[in-house]
């Protein structure tokens, strides 16, 4: 006949299951667990310690880079979490048995003292935080690169700004000056050619401001947005450039979007149709911009030679591409066969915005 469990029974399982878990606990945690004695050396010590330090049972546990440096007062403890039992956790570098050191998050805690037999057992806890460091150096890299580029594109927008409003300006006023000048004259023929030249030179300098602030920061990228931008552009260097043609198509592509996708997807569009002008020596460029449900993709083609990106280092151009990538949270890939033309695919999730942000 089966009996119910008496009172403790039931205590000793429950001890006996908590003991179980703690054990286990003990073996698994991530943490460095190590308990040491008086003079620090290690009486218990779990795998992650071991596996993080290199250290042996029986070992002395090794001053920090802060402990080894630091003045004491007289009769102080050189371990600095001992020496001051109310500081709850301590950054520092601990020597491993490499001889390297590892930066970690440390705390301590008395679990046993006898102050007749001057005895006493520590509780120390070491966190490795080298990958959270890194995990910060990371963030704060991106956050100064982001930064840098906020205030590299504002610098633009002045210039641009300055160019059309100042210097554009003035030179237009200028040429109409000077046609004024030249429909009333009526002398010798010579006179007449060197005013058109003049005149000529005066809308060359003209049309080099619009490029500089086409480059520079495009008036409207900021009033329309990026696909009536985009179409400028190509326009633009269809226009100076006669043994190419350049195509632009966009498909669901209507609202304006997050002033973030908007400048780095024309920069990007930008910097490609740049290098294959320069380099790619194809006669054919296509710039693809399309929107399914949340995804944006921007591709850029051409039938121009190409490269082995293997053998090819990379350059400020690629390198500047990633980062206005990375900037958008997206994903690139540059696809290039020698002889076979070179692919741009970025896709980014899609963010809607206003003229206003």
């Amino acid at each position: 006949m089966c009996q119910n469990p008496t009172f403790f029974e039931r205590h000793k399982e429950e001890k006996s299951m908590e003991s179980g878990y703690l054990r286990q606990i003990f073996y698994y945690l991530q943490d460095g667990i190590i308990i040491m004695d008086q003079e620090r050396r290690i009486l218990v010590m779990n795998p992650s310690a071991e596996k993080m330090t290199g250290w042996k049972l029986d070992d002395k546990v090794p001053y920090c880079s802060y402990c080894q440096k630091r003045k004491l007062e007289a009769g102080e403890e050189r371990c600095y979490l001992l020496a001051k039992r109310e500081v709850p956790y301590f950054l520092s570098a601990m020597p491993t048995y490499e001889g390297r050191f590892v930066d970690m998050e440390m705390s301590t805690a008395v679990i046993y003292e006898n102050d007749e037999q001057k005895k006493q057992e520590v509780l120390l806890v070491l966190k490795d935080i080298t990958i959270k460091k890194a995990e910060e150096e990371a963030r704060i890299s991106k956050l100064v690169l982001q930064k840098t580029l906020e205030a590299q594109e504002n610098e633009h927008k002045r210039l641009a700004q300055e160019l059309h409003d100042g210097v554009g300006q003035s030179l237009y006023s200028i040429s109409v000056g000077i046609q004024a000048i030249q429909s009333r004259i009526h002398q010798e023929e010579k006179f007449k050619e060197y005013m058109q030249e003049i005149v000529d030179e005066l809308e060359n300098a003209i049309q080099d401001i619009k490029l500089y602030t086409l480059q520079l920061r495009p008036h409207s990228l900021d009033r329309l947005g990026l696909v009536p931008t985009a179409k400028y552009l190509v326009s633009s260097l269809n226009k100076t450039h006669k043994d190419f043609s350049i195509t632009f198509t966009c498909s669901n592509v209507s609202d304006r979007m997050h002033p973030v996708l908007e400048i780095n997807l024309y920069r990007i569009i930008q910097e490609a149709l740049h290098n294959a002008l320069k380099y790619s020596q194809a006669t054919f460029i296509e710039v693809i911009l399309q929107k399914e449900a949340n995804k944006l993709t921007l591709m850029i083609r051409d039938n121009g030679i190409g490269f082995d990106r293997d053998l090819i280092a990379e350059g400020l151009g690629l390198k500047h591409m990633k980062e206005r990538v990375d900037q958008m949270e997206g994903s690139l890939r540059i696809h290039s066969v020698p002889y076979k033309g070179t692919s741009i695919k970025v896709e980014v999730q899609y963010k809607e915005g206003k003229e206003s942000d």
